[in-house]
């Protein structure tokens, strides 16, 4: 398979379908089944709105490119991003930087990479804060990447979502899943 670069792979026609950058390798995972798209949504509309009446910023969900580093050719997909309103200016085409929150629905197939390889990425590029969540054990887990070191929390049932991003977030773990 042939690499290619950042401005190559912007010029592919768009696709509603998951796809990355990986080092100028383009992958194309199957589409998430339902009940993550489901959770997806449903989180996804919880953000916005909370986003939205507090001023606080943008939320997007997928797929939409988030540009990490374009000259090593990393872009990928995060299930739901949060950027700032003071930095907004990184949005434009597509998320050019670490947005400030990322958020990825833990599916089989993508559970040990979201766990091991882009929380690695999320971290040395610098988003602040990243949850991964497990659908099946309604649970999330916060992890805050912008202090060493790491911080980690897992959050289920009637426990509050604590985040260092959204502060005043005052959900319960299982609205998310409701």
């Amino acid at each position: 398979m042939e690499r290619i670069g950042v401005s190559e792979y912007f010029k592919r026609p768009e696709r509603l379908r998951p796809s990355e950058l990986v080092w100028g390798m383009v992958r194309e995972p199957p589409a998430p089944r339902y009940g993550h798209q489901s959770l997806l949504t449903h989180l996804g509309a919880l953000l916005h709105v909370y986003v939205r009446e507090q001023g606080l910023g943008q939320v997007c969900v997928a797929p939409v490119d988030v540009v990490l580093d374009p000259r090593r050719c990393l872009v990928v997909q995060p299930d739901i991003v949060f950027v700032r309103r003071d930095r907004l200016e990184i949005i434009r085409d597509r998320i050019w930087g670490p947005p400030d929150l990322v958020i990825e629905v833990l599916s089989p197939g993508t559970a040990h990479r979201d766990r091991t390889t882009k929380l690695r990425w999320y971290r040395r590029y610098g988003v602040r804060e990243c949850w991964l969540i497990t659908r099946h054990r309604r649970e999330i887990e916060v992890f805050r990447l912008d202090v060493r070191p790491v911080e980690h929390t897992a959050i289920a049932g009637a426990d509050r979502i604590r985040s260092s991003v959204l502060p005043d977030w005052n959900q319960r773990a299982a609205d998310v899943f409701d």
